[in-house]
């Protein structure tokens, strides 16, 4: 709780992944991924609690073991891969209704971006609720090489424009742009039902490093991740229960 608000930590993590099978308990650094995330959002000292959304029961049986709670089993049409993160969080919530548990805020955390430091949960946290006008914040990391201005797209055999932009030739000439990444998705959950997004039109940001500017998707990601892992870890490990 943050200023008598009551925040849910939800952690989505389905069992089928097709690019890497497995992915959400695949283990990185001598833990499954999806701990990773588990271990960042407990150690939130904002998050009322912390549930994770799933349909496989081995993710549920880990997720327990690391001390998340799996209050149910995510249903089969919330579990493809084109089910959507707001379909998920309202289910979530909804079911909690049941047992008469409501929250004035929803964390979302994707395992799949397990680069967090310590305090990035709990920033986040204050920089929304300390701005009452704002209804949801997303975790943000500057574009470096894949800008729009020089992204291209293949037509007719031939290498075109992706959009209107005006093109350049080297991304020093760039404005800076940002990608969204899954640090943490924040949202007031009133905001959550009635935009049905996670990017109402008054969502702020929270900036992250450039290390931090990577999500798991497929091999060469969770590649990558360990490598910058095994390189933060004095950062990452930091008051980690």
């Amino acid at each position: 709780m943050y200023k008598q608000k009551k925040i849910l930590g939800l952690i989505p993590a389905r069992g089928g992944s097709k690019r890497l099978p497995g992915k959400n308990i695949k283990v990185l650094n001598n833990k499954p991924l999806i701990a990773w995330t588990i271990e960042q959002a407990l150690n939130s000292k904002f998050l009322d609690k912390v549930i994770v959304s799933t349909d496989d029961k081995e993710i549920a049986h880990i997720s327990k073991q690391f001390r998340a709670e799996v209050p149910f089993i995510r249903p089969d049409e919330l579990s493809s891969d084109k089910a959507l993160s707001i379909d998920v969080a309202i289910h979530a919530l909804e079911f909690l209704k049941t047992s008469r548990e409501e929250y004035d805020y929803l964390a979302l955390l994707e395992p799949t971006s397990p680069l967090r430091k310590p305090d990035d949960i709990d920033n986040g946290i204050r920089k929304l609720i300390d701005l009452p006008e704002a209804d949801g914040l997303v975790s943000w990391g500057l574009v470096h090489l894949e800008h729009p201005m020089i992204v291209k797209r293949l037509k007719n055999n031939f290498m075109v424009p992706y959009t209107n932009l005006p093109q350049i030739k080297q991304s020093q000439e760039a404005d800076e742009a940002y990608f969204p990444y899954g640090v943490i998705y924040l949202s007031k959950v009133e905001s959550l039902y009635k935009n049905n997004t996670f990017y109402p039109e008054k969502t702020i940001p929270l900036l992250i490093e450039r290390w931090q500017n990577y999500e798991i998707d497929d091999e060469v990601d969770f590649f990558v991740i360990e490598i910058l892992i095994k390189k933060y870890m004095s950062v990452l490990s930091k008051e980690i229960v």
